[in-house]
């Protein structure tokens, strides 16, 4: 593994965020008019069309084995999407972010090496602690839930991704993966979703769709083959940043001083969980 190898992963990981997070901003306006599951579900339902059409899975790329674990990617992606957007809709962007952070810290704790690693959910409690200042009930508790519950799905998420990526050549694992997540969400939420659609969300959901998940997790599943999933959990703690940073530009939403001392506790934990910098060899990267 070489260090320009690093720089790519990293710059695809730094580049999957920001469009994560421009696709959120985007997705708040939507909420407002279908709702929280109705702007999960037009993500998720383009973006498993989008795969299935540009991309189109091979039977021969599969074991079945590894189109287990692609299902369950599909599976853990839509309830990821899902119980993300549903923490939008309560709590502010760079909030929902920040604790949803928490899964990539988890996974950075887990997989770093050293025992010094063992002291950074310290910090990361406290971030928490401050974010959601539990004595005041400023912040909506079943958002925070949500958020939580999103954070143990993205953990999940970043693991299964890794072990697609490594196992299923190109992006042949997505397109299994985003079209279950599909079907899940259509599953979940469609019977209610569905009479509110009208043609102009249509579109907005298939630009959103591009920003979110489709760009972005080509991105991570390319930049997870050539960093570990220590080092890309640290190149996570960016998002929390990056999520107040266009709250407050897109969406104004400004932040009081506690929410940013407690993003920053947060982004401090997840930098220090893990500073290694590339997987020992690289997976294949085609595309195809």
């Amino acid at each position: 593994m070489t260090s320009q190898s690093a720089r790519v992963g990293a710059t695809m990981a730094v580049t999957a965020m920001t469009s994560v997070q421009l696709g959120l901003a985007v997705a708040v306006d939507l909420i407002d008019r279908i709702g929280a599951e109705g702007a999960a579900w037009l993500r998720l339902a383009w973006a498993g069309v989008l795969f299935l059409v540009f991309v189109r899975p091979r039977p021969s790329a599969f074991t079945r084995a590894t189109f287990g674990i692609c299902v369950l990617l599909g599976v853990v992606t839509a309830l990821t999407t899902m119980l993300f957007m549903a923490a939008l809709a309560r709590i502010p962007m760079g909030t929902a972010s920040a604790l949803e952070f928490l899964g990539p810290l988890a996974v950075a704790v887990y997989s770093g090496r050293g025992r010094a690693r063992w002291a950074w959910p310290a910090p990361a409690a406290v971030g928490v602690v401050v974010l959601t200042q539990p004595w005041r009930g400023a912040v909506d508790e079943v958002g925070v839930w949500f958020a939580l519950g999103a954070a143990a799905s993205w953990a999940a998420y970043i693991l299964l991704t890794q072990r697609v990526g490594d196992r299923v050549s190109g992006i042949q694992g997505l397109a299994v993966s985003m079209p279950v997540a599909a079907l899940v969400s259509t599953a979940a939420v469609g019977a209610s979703v569905l009479p509110r659609i009208t043609p102009d969300m249509l579109l907005i959901g298939l630009g959103l769709a591009l920003l979110l998940p489709v760009v972005p997790f080509i991105l991570e599943l390319l930049a997870l083959r050539r960093l570990n999933t220590s080092s890309f959990g640290t190149l996570m703690s960016l998002e929390p940043a990056l999520a107040l940073l266009i709250g407050f530009v897109v969406l104004h939403q400004v932040p009081e001083p506690a929410a940013i001392v407690g993003i920053g506790f947060v982004i401090a934990a997840g930098a220090g969980a893990a500073r290694s910098g590339s997987r020992d060899r690289d997976a294949p990267a085609a595309l195809t």
